[in-house]
């Protein structure tokens, strides 16, 4: 039997090259992962290409069309057919899938790169997917205020529509942490409305993502005493509470 080993930067890019150098389809081959991709900590060091060996069967499986009279047809032939809805939307999945292991990859190598060891799950929400991380130590992950944590998701957007026909979008969490910024930042958004009214003054927090701001702003959006601007550029970008 013939055998081939090739690589590629995906696990299909280097089956098809293997397929390409057999003149052979798929369903022909026999084929055997030797090594998975890797890009090495932030797709600069220890990258890797995935490996593969192909084996040629020794026959051409056929599959029986029921007609009068049957004929066999060769699976070679068949994918030369226009590709059904189902084989579409697998393709789909399937790409979007990959941009989740991506990040989740993405975001393991960095944990083991400051000495933590993550784990990932992902799930769908209204507007994307949200990625949480959980492991030991994850404050150094977190970051003052959570500036790493943010950081570290611009990265992972990056990374998951790196290879992606349709943009994904992923918030990042950990240990719950989105959560609980939201409740502190709600809370603070009470007592520096209570200040204002109190002073009559102006108040100006200190700069805030754009995430971060839009807390502040739609908790007091509908106070009945002060209401919320936001000036300045980014990074620098800082919400005013005032009076009405």
């Amino acid at each position: 039997m013939t055998t081939v080993i090739t690589s590629g930067k995906t696990i299909d890019d280097a089956i098809a090259e293997g397929l390409t150098r057999l003149s052979a389809s798929k369903e022909q081959v026999q084929v055997q992962i030797l090594q998975q991709p890797s890009k090495g900590f932030l797709g600069l060091f220890g990258a890797k290409p995935a490996k593969v060996e192909l084996t040629l069967l020794s026959s051409k499986p056929t599959v029986q069309i029921p007609s009068s009279p049957a004929v066999p047809v060769s699976l070679e032939d068949r994918s030369t057919a226009s590709p059904s809805i189902t084989e579409i939307a697998d393709k789909e999945g399937s790409a979007s899938t990959h941009s989740h292991d991506e990040a989740i990859q993405f975001v393991k190598e960095v944990g083991q790169s400051i000495g933590l060891e993550l784990e990932v799950d992902i799930k769908r929400n209204r507007d994307g997917y949200t990625m949480n991380i959980s492991g030991n130590d994850l404050g150094l992950l977190i970051g003052r205020r959570g500036q790493t944590l943010d950081a570290l998701q611009y990265l992972v957007n990056i990374v998951a529509n790196r290879y992606s026909d349709k943009y994904v979008r992923i918030l990042l969490d950990a240990e719950n942490f989105r959560e609980r910024r939201r409740k502190t930042l709600e809370d603070l958004a009470d007592r520096l409305a209570g200040r204002v009214i109190r002073s009559g003054k102006e108040v100006v927090l200190e700069p805030m993502s754009s995430q971060e701001r839009k807390v502040i702003h739609a908790k007091l959006q509908n106070h009945a005493r002060v209401k919320t601007i936001s000036k300045g550029e980014e990074p620098n970008r800082r919400v005013v509470i005032t009076l009405r």
